[in-house]
């Protein structure tokens, strides 16, 4: 699946049972890292503790001095489907720079998935993430990559290891791209991991961010800027995820949670802007666990519909130019500056929160429950069990619309 484990009942056995089904032959000979129409596998890059497989693109006549962005797949994916249906390649293709697949398998985590909750595989100079950076010091040697131009983009156990890479590595990466996955250090075990995935952690946006400066410590260099794309209908990583990465990352770049700028984007897609692009929230009403994609020729379509590859809209068009890959430093979208609250129907303002048991926001129409779990109504944001010990904060952000603001308000 594109799950990190485990998962919880009524949807537990329908995932577990996709999670045992774990991709044969993930590994293929080696061959050399030349161009060629599809990623070629590099066999020696380097130290390689998180036992990890390379597989690199580039497109053909690719000048030294390009950029290069590291991919990381979901579980029970591997490097040449999440090459064939993400769209990166088209962009790769078109704008002139280099992709590093790293792949893992069921010999480092039954479910083919990144070790994103193992603190020694998301550590500094250890396991995977030491893995994946032996990567991309390769890719700067051998393919003559800009060393200030490197990215990282991933998908659910690989998006929560992009923000490994981003926390770990913040003098390696100038930017990167998290789909639908989760804050850095939310979990340090698999028990922990399964806490992340369908609930809310409690933690402040200061304590989340000293997660990433924990990581690095006496770092003193900028870090990098964060793109986060989040389901709305996602039941596998809860939407909670999505804003915890944004408070993480805002208050790691040092910029204010409270939006910039806002934008409303093909796909229902809505873009929040955090500081001057610092960090991007981009939330999809409807859309489930999976990558956005588009499929079709116009030139901000991509990608190719799959298990986990949702047709929405093409989120690597959206990171490349974010990356500034599209051949500007960056992009200067036109946004619609985020408004002041107002009222909102029956004289409750954006913004208000309100603490109150689960029981408590059910009857007051501020949550739902269903299967005995309750849900922030609008965010479906899940609070846990339906009863009157389990108490949490919810904040008001639009009409009918809350989200669960717990050590926010």
């Amino acid at each position: 699946m594109v799950t990190p484990l485990p998962v919880r009942p009524p949807q537990a056995v329908a995932v577990v049972a996709v999670l045992l089904l774990v991709l044969a032959g993930l590994l293929g000979p080696g061959a050399p890292p030349a161009r060629a129409a599809s990623p070629a596998q590099v066999t020696s890059f380097g130290g390689n503790p998180g036992n990890l497989a390379m597989y690199a693109y580039r497109p053909d006549g690719l000048p030294v001095g390009r950029p290069l962005v590291v991919l990381l797949h979901g579980c029970t994916q591997n490097a040449s489907g999440y090459f064939a249906d993400s769209g990166w390649r088209e962009y790769a293709d078109r704008w002139g720079f280099a992709l590093v697949l790293p792949q893992t398998s069921s010999a480092n985590n039954a479910s083919g998935c990144f070790n994103w909750f193992q603190t020694g595989d998301t550590t500094r100079g250890q396991g995977e993430a030491a893995s994946i950076r032996a990567m991309v010091a390769y890719a700067v040697a051998a393919y003559g990559t800009d060393p200030a131009r490197v990215y990282v983009s991933g998908l659910s156990a690989g998006g929560a290891m992009s923000a490994v890479m981003l926390a770990t590595y913040p003098d390696v990466f100038a930017a990167g791209s998290i789909a639908a996955g989760l804050a850095y250090r939310c979990a340090s075990s698999l028990t922990e991991a399964s806490g992340c995935q369908y609930g809310p952690a409690s933690r402040t946006p200061q304590q989340w961010g000293d997660l990433v400066r924990n990581a690095y410590p006496g770092y003193a260099g900028p870090y990098p800027r964060v793109a986060v794309w989040q389901g709305q209908s996602d039941y596998t990583v809860v939407p909670a995820n999505g804003r915890q990465l944004r408070d993480q990352w805002t208050n790691v770049r040092g910029v204010s949670p409270a939006p910039t700028a806002t934008r409303s984007l093909t796909g229902g897609t809505t873009l929040t802007v955090y500081g001057d692009d610092d960090v991007r929230l981009y939330e999809i009403a409807g859309m489930g666990h999976g990558l956005p994609v588009d499929p079709g020729g116009a030139p901000d379509q991509c990608g190719a519909t799959a298990a986990y590859f949702l047709d929405t809209i093409c989120s690597a068009y959206h990171d490349a130019r974010f990356f500034g890959l599209d051949g500007g430093a960056q992009p200067s979208p036109t946004f619609t500056p985020s408004p002041s609250p107002s009222p909102s129907p029956g004289g409750t303002p954006p913004g208000t929160c309100v603490r109150a048991s689960n029981y408590g926001h059910t009857t007051a129409g501020r949550a739902y429950q269903s299967g005995g779990y309750t849900y922030a109504k609008g965010s479906n944001d899940a609070m846990g069990l339906w009863n009157t010990f389990t108490v949490h904060a919810l904040r008001q952000t639009g009409p009918d619309h809350w989200i669960l603001a717990d050590g926010q308000c």
